[in-house]
């Protein structure tokens, strides 16, 4: 019995290793509590974001923060924080904890397929339900730092975001 049990968790760690391994560091969650849930101090910058729109209750919804240097904004490496949430129809919710009030911008997209990937089609175009804080318009190309930057204080901040499908 003993045997079995030790197996068990032998195969278990192997298999973490392995995922971890094939996926990288982002596909297990991060074990920083505070960047998953929202504290009670009212000295803390709370962002609650509710992605709005959501049409199916598949995959998962990535909503990315980034600090306002436009040089970070949309590149690799550039966020300052992400989360990874089970989406919920209509509306999915996701809390930060910042590290002070001021500027930030968020890129959300609809992972349907939850291959950890904003997918587009042979031409470029998005294949996936996307969105930005303060919800530009965004027909053609990206928008702007400027376009998509807002402001938090100290406390509970809620921000909408509606998703666009192609």
């Amino acid at each position: 019995m003993k045997t079995r049990v030790t197996r068990g968790l032998i195969n278990r760690s192997l298999a973490l290793a392995l995922l971890l391994a094939l996926c990288g560091p982002e596909a297990v969650p991060a074990a920083d509590a505070k960047a998953k849930t929202c504290g009670s101090s009212p000295t803390e910058v709370r962002l609650n974001v509710k992605v709005q729109g959501v049409d199916e209750p598949r995959g998962n919804i990535t909503i990315t923060v980034y600090p306002d240097e436009s040089d970070r904004f949309l590149a690799k490496g550039g966020k300052l924080a992400r989360q990874r949430v089970a989406t919920v129809v209509p509306v999915t919710s996701a809390c930060f904890v910042l590290p002070a009030a001021g500027s930030y911008a968020i890129a959300v997209y609809h992972d349907a397929n939850d291959d950890h990937d904003f997918n587009r089609t042979f031409v470029g175009m998005p294949n996936e339900g996307f969105g930005f804080s303060r919800n530009p318009k965004t027909s053609i190309g990206l928008p702007s730092l400027s376009e998509v930057r807002f402001v938090v204080k100290p406390g509970d901040n809620p921000l909408p975001i509606q998703l666009s499908y192609p």
